[in-house]
């Protein structure tokens, strides 16, 4: 009993030296505010990831659990999803902001707002727990219950701060208020995610313990850096009679839509020379997303990207519409794993498929 009390003694101690969050004197290294929306005087910056390509699913109403409620998340977490949302893609910037002691989420969202108004944007939802929905006690960290607003803004697994550290306690903390606000930046093509609480309780993490928190996304609308090589028309006829089928990435949309933008016709002429040079293939036009969104509604879209590609083909390079036919299939055959942005990239295409 008293080397396992001596054991247990010593798990404690060790805890107690993992538990290294402090009140910070500045912000980390190399952190900076987004140019497009302020930080709250006094704060400091405890995390930061900027990604020059990035999605945030902007919450624009209340959370609800799924349908399905066997449906859990990699945590064992119930899912739930925003009764409206807005998909976005672009730059991302996430910026993890302590403020000052005795500041309110209520005061910092409010400040937030009237910054965006002063630069000509407006709020576009904003809610307080529980009226927000999910697990209005749970920042980003948790599992075997119910998900919460911050998960689904930034999960536990893109968390990359090093565990006890303030970037770390203060995205994985118990909460206690939360207030929330989506603001739209029509000047800069960008909006803001704002979710801000205050930490309760916890074994850890005491130095920041009853002070407010706030997570800030900036999503700059942009499109992609394409850096795939288009496919040619041989290369083309040689994956269809390896593999059955050829995987395009060359024929961009913009996020939501089915407009086959300019940056396309590389792919689209090789496509027109590949029918042209094969005057007997018929081909199944197949659209691929990846999962951001309900099933039912990418199934409307990926089948009407594949009707938008056919339309440009038939319209700009004389292609006969009869060889032609369009397919949706949502999310349903993906060729990586959903869950990181490379997956998801790779999900995103369109594929020909013979059809004779």
């Amino acid at each position: 009993m008293k080397r396992f009390g001596l054991a247990l003694a010593g798990l404690l101690l060790a805890g107690v030296a993992l538990a290294d969050a402090t009140l910070p004197k500045a912000d980390i290294a190399g952190a900076k505010d987004s140019p497009l929306i302020g930080r709250f005087a006094g704060s400091f910056i405890v995390s930061q990831d900027n990604r020059d390509f990035d999605e945030l699913k902007l919450p624009l109403g209340p959370l609800k659990a799924v349908a399905d409620k066997s449906k859990r998340d990699t945590h064992n977490n119930m899912v739930f999803e925003p009764t409206q949302s807005k998909a976005l893609e672009g730059k991302r910037s996430h910026i993890v902001y302590l403020l000052p002691d005795k500041v309110s989420p209520l005061q910092a969202v409010r400040n937030y707002q009237n910054d965006a108004a002063a630069k000509g944007g407006k709020t576009l939802f904003e809610c307080k727990s529980p009226e927000c929905g999910g697990d209005g006690t749970r920042s980003s960290d948790g599992g075997g219950g119910d998900q919460s607003l911050a998960m689904l803004l930034t999960s536990q697994d893109q968390i990359k701060d090093k565990a006890f550290t303030n970037g770390s306690c203060a995205q994985t903390g118990r909460t206690g208020e939360q207030r929330y606000a989506a603001l739209e930046l029509p000047k800069s093509n960008a909006y803001v995610s704002v979710l801000a609480y205050s930490l309760e309780g916890g074994t850890y993490c005491t130095a920041l313990e009853h002070r407010t928190v706030v997570v800030v996304d900036v999503l700059e609308l942009k499109a992609m850096e394409q850096k795939m090589v288009t496919v040619k028309a041989e290369e083309m006829a040689q994956s269809i009679t390896t593999n059955g089928r050829v995987a395009l990435y060359g024929l961009y949309f913009d996020s939501g839509k089915a407009d086959v933008k300019p940056e396309s016709k590389d792919t689209l002429a090789q496509i027109a020379k590949l029918l042209s040079t094969s005057p007997a293939l018929k081909l199944l036009v197949v659209g691929h997303t990846d999962n951001v969104g309900e099933f039912n509604s990418n199934m409307d879209l990926s089948k009407r990207r594949a009707d938008a590609v056919i339309s440009v083909l038939a319209s700009q390079y004389k292609a006969d519409r009869k060889r032609l036919t369009p397919v949706g299939v949502s999310f349903a055959s993906p060729i990586a794993p959903n869950t990181s942005e490379d997956g998801k990239a790779k999900n995103r295409r369109v594929e020909l498929v013979p059809n004779n």
